[in-house]
């Protein structure tokens, strides 16, 4: 469906519903009065503008069913194009929805966001979402977290293959299916780059240029949904991350790039970085769903030079473009496998560091902290002297350095230090320290107790 001016279609139903209606023959009356035949035009007018204003309205009951991994962003994207702040995460499927607002004819309307849990118990639930009455006017959108690119390609297959999968489970019909996959391969095909044309506006094509279509590729839309597919990488604001941290060069954010733009075309998809943290590329989001959903116009031209604000249309891309980013390849190759060159970092056994998962939850304490802070609220409240408290942690120190766990050697450890590796302070180890100290004291007042006795007794 092409966006036509609602002027336009204004002017072409007041002049036709005009002209009808002058058209038949007027009576010696309705000529000679000029007044009844401007009252007959302007309400002639105001009946097609009405008639126009109607037939323009947004259509309700459009799609976004968003998947992804659980903590990729799924639901705080959809939360920053509804514009709120404060939202309640839920499990299973989520439903939310951003505003669509159409200035010409002064309409609103809503667009539905559905979000399915990470988790693959939920899947069933796609069917709440997109039931076969809707699957044309849905829009697939997968997001991937940049803040673990390890996960990315399986990612991306899991998830359209779980769409896929419930497509198949629609039973559409064959001739609709074969529409829709058609309609797919239409658009991909007909892309304009915006910006061609005076004004901005994609250069129209001549009359035989709509006739001729260039043929795809060999791996461009080969495993075709028949809906339209959005991939979004969430979090790029990590990339700074990936290579303070992990040693990520230049080429190995381009060798994630060109797999995930494969990805891409084999799916027809379009593909947005985006980083809520940094509002970047969030709207070129929205207005190009809106673009796919409603037919607005969209005058975003690619962008691939930034590398964390990435953005390529379906149409734009093919492998020509993809292998300019192999040119910068120096230790890699671009048929090398992405599980090989994109390895997960080894865990730092650091407690306060950011969860592997991305998660915006607050991980736990370690049941090791929370003990030492106990220990330290009974001896100080308990009135004990620093230097027993002192000879508590020196010996646990000194008995735990003596086990010597995996790769720290028992006799390095001194008394006191901060270890980075090696067995951690056990809930056991610090109760049985306090168990003997206890014990200790006991002894000691039971001993003071009976030599005190021992002197009363003599004194009397």
């Amino acid at each position: 469906v092409r966006f036509t001016s609602p002027a336009k279609m204004a002017t072409s139903g007041r002049s036709a519903l005009l002209s009808s209606t002058s058209a038949g023959p007027k009576s010696t009356l309705e000529s000679s009065n000029p007044d009844e035949d401007d009252g007959q035009n302007l309400w002639s007018t105001i009946l097609s503008e009405v008639s126009t204003h109607s037939r323009s309205k947004l259509p309700s009951g459009k799609n976004v069913l968003v998947m992804g991994e659980v903590g990729s962003g799924k639901t705080t994207l959809v939360a920053k194009l509804q514009g709120i702040e404060e939202y309640m995460k839920g499990r299973g499927l989520e439903y939310l929805y951003f505003s669509v607002h159409d200035d010409d004819i002064d309409d609103y309307t809503r667009c539905n966001a559905w979000v399915l849990d990470g988790d693959l118990y939920h899947k069933g639930l796609q069917g709440v979402a997109v039931p076969v009455g809707s699957i044309e006017d849905t829009l697939l959108l997968i997001t991937v977290d940049m803040s673990r690119p390890w996960t990315a390609l399986d990612s991306l297959q899991k998830w359209a293959a779980v769409a896929r999968e419930h497509i198949d489970k629609l039973r559409v019909a064959p001739e609709k299916l074969r529409e829709l996959e058609h309609k797919i391969v239409k658009q991909f095909q007909e892309y304009t780059e915006p910006g061609s044309g005076e004004d901005g506006t994609p250069q129209r094509r001549s009359d035989e240029e709509e006739g001729v279509l260039l043929p795809l590729g060999d791996n461009t839309l080969t495993h075709n949904l028949g809906i339209p597919v959005v991939v979004v990488c969430t979090k790029c604001d990590a990339i700074s991350t990936l290579e303070k941290e992990h040693d990520y060069r230049d080429e190995h954010l381009d060798f994630i790039q060109s797999h995930i733009r494969h990805f891409c075309l084999q799916y027809g998809a379009s593909l947005l970085y985006t980083s809520v943290k940094e509002m970047k590329n969030l709207d070129i989001l929205y207005k190009y769903l809106v673009h796919r959903l409603y037919g607005f116009p969209f005058h975003c031209s690619a962008q691939v030079v930034e590398r964390d604000a990435v953005f390529i249309p379906s149409g734009w891309d093919n492998e020509k473009k993809i292998a300019i980013l192999h040119e910068n390849f120096q230790t890699l190759k671009s048929d090398d496998s992405y599980e090989d060159v994109v390895v997960k970092p080894p865990v730092r056994k650091d407690t306060t560091s950011r969860a592997p998962t991305g998660s915006p939850r607050t991980s736990n304490r370690s049941a090791a902290a929370n003990v030492a802070n106990d220990v330290l609220i009974i001896y100080t409240t308990g009135q004990t002297s620093e230097g027993v408290l002192a000879n508590f942690f020196n010996s646990l120190l000194t008995k735990k350095a003596g086990t010597g766990g995996p790769g720290t050697p028992g006799g390095n450890n001194t008394p006191g230090t901060v270890r980075k590796s090696g067995s951690k302070l056990g809930l056991s180890d610090v109760q049985a320290e306090l168990d003997r100290i206890s014990n200790r004291e006991t002894d000691s007042d039971l001993s003071n107790a009976n030599d005190t006795a021992a002197t009363d007794g003599q004194d009397t």
